[in-house]
């Protein structure tokens, strides 16, 4: 299959330029690069982002968890990313103000609950969909919010959401949606199937170590992408 006919693949929680260049070479079409976010594992400095995104062969999306807007302006002028992806609770109205700042593509996660499909209040998502879109959004991306422990856990949870849900979001979804959360090799090509999303997002799914890309599972995971009809 060709890569344009393909369902497209973002390799997340790039920690270094050896695994940016792992997720390249597999045949990876981004890789995301978490910069600041006190809450992952995975989280690089600027100046790390800077030097992966600078050896990246692939473009670099960076992601970034409620920022201040200049603070993102700021970051994204260092960096020179192909994208930012907002994670956080960022709103309609910063996407809007962002769009206006930054030159490189806007990308906006939504969350939907792992677990069952009574979790999802689907008219809320539905409408942040269009709220994000109406601001100028470029993408948007679904992951799964873990509401099970003490505090919520957006993103980077191995949990997945709905998957009937989700297909029936992204069927209706004025933009382009990366679907995430609980993706890897031996589910992919079920969820790219049941969900049709423009793109995937991964990043456990094909670690060896939490922050380390396990190079046999990227290639499993593209394999698998590979052969999706």
């Amino acid at each position: 299959m060709s890569k344009e006919s393909r369902c497209t693949v973002k390799i997340c929680g790039i920690t270094s330029i050896h695994d940016a260049r792992l997720a390249a070479d597999a045949g990876a079409d981004y890789a995301g690069v978490l910069v600041d976010v006190a809450v992952s594992e995975r989280t690089r400095s600027t100046a790390e982002a800077v030097e992966i995104a600078s050896a990246s062969p692939i473009p670099t999306v960076l992601l970034l968890y409620n920022r201040t807007t200049s603070d993102i302006q700021a970051v994204v002028s260092q960096v020179h990313p192909s994208a930012v992806q907002l994670l956080g609770q960022e709103s309609p109205q910063q996407v809007e103000a962002l769009k206006r700042g930054v030159t490189c593509q806007l990308w906006k996660s939504v969350y939907l609950p792992a677990g069952r499909p009574e979790n999802v209040d689907v008219p809320a998502v539905r409408a942040q969909m269009q709220a994000y879109t109406d601001a100028g959004a470029d993408f948007l991306l679904f992951d799964s919010v873990d509401l099970s422990g003490e505090k919520p856990r957006y993103g980077g949870t191995g949990k997945t959401c709905d998957w009937n849900i989700a297909a029936e979001l992204i069927a209706e979804s004025p933009l382009p949606v990366f679907f995430a959360g609980g993706i890897r090799p031996e589910n992919v090509k079920a969820a790219i199937e049941t969900i049709r999303p423009h793109g995937i997002d991964l990043c456990s799914g094909v670690e060896a170590s939490k922050g380390v890309k396990d190079p046999q599972k990227l290639v499993q995971l593209m394999e698998q992408v590979e052969q999706v009809s």
